[in-house]
């Protein structure tokens, strides 16, 4: 089992800003983003905030976006994600309930409900059934019919939730203590088993990649340490799973280093490469089978990047800049607008040519 591994790279380039900026960005930081499904052909953003507000915009081909509409909870909203048609948006708030926006009607209502801030909230689409996962800070997963108010199943969990993600019959749901449960979400969710982290300090995002198939068979976890996880969930090589460095300042000549979390990871829908986002304010591509940055950007805005995210073509990638917190209260600056941006992407995020 490989740990502590810097991607190599072959000369990586800083990408110089080149993006489109969202039309009225949230007001306050950007905790979640999420482009609307392939089965609609409208490319839509929906971005939830600390400002207790959900918020979607319209991207049109020309880099314009136009704001479409928004709606609130009573507390800041930590987590959405769409229906798999496109139309309905579901939010997941500190106000302890998750809401479900109904996109034709505007109507916006109650679906679950906590004991605790809900961290996470994710649709799940299968043959037999659909309901809405949501994780919170009460130390349980709850799956929802959206038309009952109590939940289908619950999972006890030993902490709170902290990240999750679901694609296809796989959820992966990481806690305070670094505890990984992997879910199959085949007839009903269940435990399908336990993974012990890589990663020694507490861990800040999760994201799930496929084969070459679309099947998903491994997750990225991002840790607070400037580090990143992958890790396949069934592989006969222990080899197969590696950590990497990232989001860190070049060593000074005393060999002082800062060092910055990783806030989140996207995977390329169509390359299978993916992005990191961190407390330094930067973003930068890689790729997992290659094992080598692909690029990095410039510090953006001088504040942290939050969340991220691909579109279903892979075309796009949009990253929020706004303040995450991890200097206190005294680093945050009223002068400092939180701000989305977009790029085109999908040539910058292939694979690179393997030598010969």
């Amino acid at each position: 089992m490989l740990t502590g591994t810097t991607f190599g790279t072959s000369t990586p380039t800083t990408v110089q800003q080149k993006d489109f900026e969202l039309a009225y960005p949230p007001e306050d930081s950007i905790s979640c983003m999420k482009f609307s499904p392939s089965t609609i052909p409208q490319t839509y953003l929906i971005a939830s905030s600390w400002a207790n507000d959900i918020r979607c915009w319209e991207l049109q081909q020309n880099g314009q976006s136009v704001p479409k509409a928004m709606q609130k909870h009573d507390a800041p909203i930590l987590s959405c994600c769409w229906s798999d048609d496109g139309s309905k948006v579901f939010t997941a708030s500190c106000d302890r309930t998750a809401k479900m926006w109904d996109l034709q009607s505007n109507s916006f209502t109650q679906i679950a409900q906590h004991d605790q801030p809900i961290r996470t909230i994710h649709y799940i689409q299968r043959p037999t059934y659909n309901c809405v996962m949501t994780g919170s800070w009460d130390k349980t997963v709850r799956f929802w019919d959206t038309r009952q108010s109590t939940p289908l199943k619950q999972i006890q969990l030993n902490e709170r939730v902290y990240a999750a993600d679901v694609f296809g019959p796989m959820a992966v749901i990481t806690t305070a203590d670094r505890s990984i449960h992997v879910y199959s979400l085949d007839n009903q969710p269940t435990e399908y088993k336990k993974i012990e982290t890589l990663l020694k300090y507490q861990h800040r995002c999760v994201s799930i990649f496929t084969d070459k198939n679309r099947n998903p068979n491994g997750f990225a976890i991002g840790s607070i340490e400037g580090r990143v996880a992958i890790m396949y969930v069934d592989t006969t090589n222990p080899n197969d799973n590696f950590t990497f460095k990232c989001h860190r300042s070049n060593p000074s000549t005393n060999n002082v280093q800062d060092i910055y979390a990783v806030n989140d990871i996207a995977f390329h829908p169509i390359h299978g490469t993916l992005a990191t986002v961190g407390s330094d304010g930067k973003y930068s591509f890689w790729d997992k089978d290659d094992r080598t940055k692909l690029k990095t950007s410039d510090t953006i805005n001088d504040q942290s990047i939050t969340c991220c995210a691909f579109d279903s073509r892979g075309q796009v990638f949009a990253y929020a800049s706004s303040y995450d917190w991890h200097k206190g209260h005294e680093g945050n600056s009223q002068q400092k607008k939180n701000m989305i941006y977009f790029r085109s992407c999908f040539d910058e995020m292939k694979p690179k040519p393997k030598k010969t």
